[in-house]
């Protein structure tokens, strides 16, 4: 979520990047978050979790030392912040390591709460980010420890507080630098305070800490070879890609499965661990609830990657007709600063989350879905109306009020669908596989945070960033459509699970 941050407050600075390249900062991000989320989710069981915990944390200074460096020069060149981007992506599979780890210091009472709260805490994270960072680069913190110059504001910004106006001093390098503040004593905490536990249901045999990481760093090899590799194959040339024009759902599909095959191919208790897993792929209720999580999760995390640079580009500029042809590059002074405003929506989609769970308790997790499908169409074409309208004006903030109310219902919406989601899983499916499916499914729908960014990138270059509202409102009507045939007909395999 970094880099919904970031990228907005490049535009602010005025480094040599379009919209569209910035938008890919993003999407890159969330394209390996999510791949990454496929091999995290064993490291625990095959390595401990002293050993993956600490390593995967340590990894994140990476990213974070090497954004700041990159951010200190507007003369920074596009494939630098890719990888920078590119490796911010271990943060998302960080989630299903902890998911995991967390999962064995409790009793079965338990569980349901404690990952309750990591799953939603986590979620925080990106109010979190959208608060901090801005905040952070308002001010000189690391002056004094080399972190670099500051740079003059070319636009207005923006924190929580209200907006900072241009030709003020940022230090937008401090978006990378900040994350040391928790991340050294974090992995200190971790090797210290932490342990691997060792029985037989997690490590039977636990190796040692080099072999341990060389373990991790081979499968989150893969995970990051096949996202480059499916990253070449979407990206323009003008953004370091093959511009082959390859769609961009055919290609996260084959990212997709050509990780899962790769690690198969890996040996030993790897391997065994694997072919038990994989027995949900023979249950079809595995692939419905994948499509009905990639509404509901993949909708929050996608949106919230996308809503900031969504808000700066839709709202910050004037677009006006010269000599016939709409321009989109006029500073518009009235725009609404988008680092003030864009934590709010995510904030409400994650703390709602456990009320969609508690609600689906009540009323069943199908139907609430099924009305969270209906919601999440009615904002979606609501939020495309308006985005037309003001991409349309010369005085676009006049709209930006109904605009944002309706994303906070589609926020909304598909944060309670998130929770009422998990319920149906946790009936439908059989214990043993109950586990799996959400590890899946979250994977899958994680995509989201590439797919969403790509996608509005793309339509407001193409200056009709309502079409993506459409495309979204047609899917969500698709997901209401499968929810009522699998859960909601009387005579189905289930009703209303």
């Amino acid at each position: 979520m970094l880099w919904s941050i970031v990228t907005v407050q490049m535009l602010n600075v005025g480094y040599p990047f379009s919209t569209a390249e910035l938008f890919t900062l993003t999407a890159i991000a969330g394209l390996t978050g999510a791949t990454l989320r496929i091999p995290s989710s064993f490291f625990v069981r095959l390595c401990g979790g002293r050993y993956t915990l600490f390593l995967t944390t340590s990894l994140l200074m990476i990213p974070a030392v090497g954004t700041g460096l990159a951010l200190q020069s507007i003369d920074t060149p596009l494939w630098v912040f890719q990888l920078m981007a590119l490796l911010s992506g271990i943060g998302g599979g960080n989630f299903a390591s902890s998911m995991s780890n967390i999962s064995f210091f409790f009793p079965k009472k338990q569980q349901g709460l404690a990952l309750g709260l990591n799953a939603g805490l986590g979620n925080f994270g990106v109010t979190t980010v959208q608060i901090l960072v801005p905040i952070f680069m308002s001010y000189g913190v690391f002056t004094l420890f080399g972190g670099g110059d500051p740079m003059v504001l070319t636009k207005a910004s923006g924190t929580v507080t209200g907006t900072i106006p241009a030709g003020t001093d940022t230090w937008i390098q401090n978006a990378g630098f900040s994350w040391l503040i928790s991340l050294i004593p974090l992995a200190l905490l971790l090797w210290f305070g932490t342990n691997n536990i060792h029985t037989e249901e997690v490590t039977p045999k636990l190796p040692s800490a080099i072999k341990s990481f060389s373990i991790i760093l081979a499968m989150l090899g893969i995970g990051f070879i096949t996202s480059v590799v499916g990253l070449w194959l979407i990206l323009p040339e003008s953004a370091n890609g093959s511009g082959f024009g390859i769609p961009k759902e055919i290609v996260l599909l084959a990212v997709l499965f050509a990780t899962v095959f790769l690690l198969k191919l890996l040996p030993g208790a790897i391997r065994t661990s694997l072919d038990r897993q994989y027995q949900i792929f023979n249950n079809k209720h595995t692939w419905v609830m994948s499509v009905l999580y990639v509404m509901t999760f993949g909708s929050f995390i996608g949106f919230a990657a996308a809503f900031p640079l969504s808000i700066k580009v839709i709202f910050g500029y004037s677009h006006t007709m010269v000599d016939g042809l709409m321009t989109h590059t006029t500073p518009n002074p009235n725009g609404p600063s988008a680092l003030t405003y864009a934590w709010i929506a995510p904030f409400i989609g994650a703390l709602i989350r456990p009320v969609g769970g508690w609600i689906a308790d009540k009323l069943g997790g199908a139907f609430v879905t099924q009305l969270c499908s209906v919601v999440m169409v009615l904002c979606a074409l609501g939020a495309g109306y308006y985005m037309q309208l003001a991409y349309q004006s010369a005085t676009p903030e006049q709209y930006f009020v109904p605009f944002f109310l309706i994303f906070l219902g589609l926020f909304a919406a598909s944060g309670i669908g998130n929770g009422s989601t998990f319920r149906t899983i946790a009936v439908v499916f059989p214990k043993e596989q109950a586990g799996p499916v959400l590890g899946w499914t979250s994977a899958v729908a994680a995509y989201g945070a590439f797919y969403i960014p790509q996608v509005l990138g793309e339509q407001i270059k193409a200056a009709t960033p309502e079409y993506a509202m459409v495309g979204f409102a047609i899917f969500y009507a698709l997901c209401l459509l499968i929810n009522w045939f699998f859960y909601l007909r009387k005579n189905g395999e289930f009703y209303n699970p």
